[in-house]
């Protein structure tokens, strides 16, 4: 078990009006919290090490911590903090599990599971925990901001796999895979991965369409539609679907990417429908940051994703 994050900071003790920070506002979970959003932090990174990528990940939870711990308080509801799930001995799975545990916990007690990666093999177990959570919702609309598909067969799931072995979760429990992805890229997803995406029914808009104002709301529409339509909605965030200059930070940085203003845009409409049981942001990479500035980014949309409202 991970030593638990000391939240410390700024405190601006003269300040004469309002100015609590989040190292202030956070508490650890207990069995009495209730509401709010709970941290979760998976510190892995074994399937991106069993999928050939640049390992780091693991730290990123506590340095995220680090970079939210002196953002402001602007409306936050009340914030709890679950600790970390570890790896040890390459125990993915379990590791997935575990984190599955902890989201269905935190949805029993009323919070909003918000996961910091860690590998994106995180979404395979907040996926998890959401299928134990709500149990009778048949369209959960799972939205991943990434420039991959991570639909990838392998004989042991990695960071490539989770969202074929969530389709083969919701294939077993007669749900609807609904699968949308914003960012793809042409040059990072193989024929047989565009092939598979579409034999599964999963929509996708590529990274060159949501470059600009109209590329974006035309991808908004589409996707308020989605909303609509669903009963639940599961967003996991690929820090790797930023430019690679905003998010040097990550396994697998981005020549083009989706500007941040697209998608904060993405964020902010999956908020407004009421309906986001659980967001995790994935790959983020603290090995490869460059003067904190994808920490930064990270901070953003884990505030930005905790406040509930644009």
């Amino acid at each position: 078990m991970s030593t638990p994050f000391a939240w410390q900071g700024r405190i601006d003790a003269e300040e004469t009006g309002p100015s609590p920070r989040w190292h202030q506002w956070v508490q650890p979970f207990a069995a009495t919290s209730q509401g709010g959003v709970a941290l979760i932090g998976f510190a892995v990174d074994e399937g991106v090490r069993r999928n050939a990528g640049r390992v780091g990940a693991a730290h990123g939870p506590d340095v995220a911590r680090k970079a939210l711990a002196n953002l402001p308080v602007l409306g936050e509801p009340a914030l709890w903090d679950m600790g970390d799930i570890d790896c040890p001995q390459g125990a993915l799975e379990a590791a997935q599990v575990a984190l599955g545990q902890r989201v269905a916990q935190a949805r029993a007690q009323g919070c909003l599971p918000l996961v910091l990666g860690g590998g994106h093999e995180v979404a395979w177990g907040t996926f998890q925990g959401i299928a134990q959570a709500l149990p009778a919702a048949q369209r959960i609309l799972i939205l991943n901001l990434d420039a991959h598909f991570d639909l990838r067969m392998a004989h042991a799931g990695n960071s490539g796999t989770p969202f074929r072995q969530i389709q083969e979760l919701c294939a077993a429990q007669g749900r609807a895979f609904c699968y949308r992805v914003l960012g793809i890229s042409r040059y990072a997803n193989t024929q047989a991965l565009f092939e598979r995406a579409e034999a599964l029914g999963a929509r996708f808009w590529l990274d060159d369409v949501v470059q600009t104002e109209a590329g974006m709301q035309q991808a908004l529409a589409a996707l308020a539609q989605e909303l609509q339509a669903c009963d639940a909605v599961y967003l996991s965030i690929d820090i790797d679907v930023l430019p690679g200059a905003v998010a040097p930070g990550v396994s697998a940085p981005a020549p083009l990417g989706v500007p941040l203003w697209g998608v904060e845009r993405v964020v902010d409409a999956v908020l407004s429908s009421g309906k986001l049981v659980a967001a995790d942001l994935a790959e983020f990479n603290p090995s490869f940051d460059r003067d904190g500035l994808t920490a930064k980014v990270v901070a953003r949309l884990a505030a930005r994703l905790a406040r509930g409202k644009i």
